[in-house]
């Protein structure tokens, strides 16, 4: 006699099912911890995954962006490994401020910071750095580009071990992203309001932190 195919409420009740599911959930996605309790605890691996592409939607610049960053910029610069990493910054809206990064602990003479002249060369040094294997983190400011690039960038911060760090104008929050995560700063009643509008393997929604 056949032997009866196992029903679907039968896998479900299988514990070894929920084992498998813990077990792959219990692996650490390495990152850099982002230096607040609240929003590490709502990232997968506690932090700013490495190896990724994370995308910040910005309702206008100086929103504190720079400041959500700066723990892990400084703790990727001093990884393990024995050497300083490089961090790039491309076509950012203003010129970073060398005193205010360096007392943070940035090493600025492993700061490079690119003018391109396109939007298409802005890519291409991203694409670049983020796969290079030598940067701590590629900073990337663009007011727009197509879902094939997206790609590219978050496949070469995955090859090149990166943290990838995509600004975007907030207006693309409502279009689809490769990004494994995706993070929207905005202005609410006089503070910085910073919601998680998608975490693959953490907890989306608003997270309330001081920003300036």
């Amino acid at each position: 006699m056949p032997r009866e195919s196992p029903s679907l409420a039968d896998i479900l009740a299988d514990a070894r099912v929920f084992r498998l599911k813990d077990a792959a959930a219990a692996v650490t996605r390495p990152a850099w911890s982002t230096g607040r309790p609240e929003l590490d605890a709502r990232l997968p691996g506690g932090g700013w995954p490495i190896g990724s592409l994370v995308e910040v939607l910005l309702a206008d610049a100086g929103l504190g962006e720079i400041d959500l960053f700066l723990p892990a910029l400084v703790a990727a610069q001093r990884a393990p490994e024995g050497r300083t990493g490089w961090l790039v910054w491309i076509a950012p809206p203003h010129e970073p401020y060398a005193p205010a990064l360096a007392q943070s602990g940035v090493d600025l003479d492993h700061l490079l910071v690119v003018r391109p002249a396109t939007a298409t060369e802005a890519l291409w040094a991203a694409e670049q750095a983020l796969g290079a294997g030598v940067c701590a983190a590629v900073l990337l400011w663009l007011k727009g580009t197509d879902d094939r690039w997206l790609r590219r960038l978050k496949l070469a911060a995955e090859s090149g071990r990166t943290l990838g760090v995509l600004f975007r104008p907030e207006r693309h929050r409502f279009e689809s992203s490769p990004a494994a995560l995706r993070v929207w700063l905005h202005a609410q009643e006089r503070a910085t309001q910073i919601d998680l509008i998608k975490v693959q393997g953490g907890c989306p929604g608003p997270v309330a932190l001081p920003l300036p």
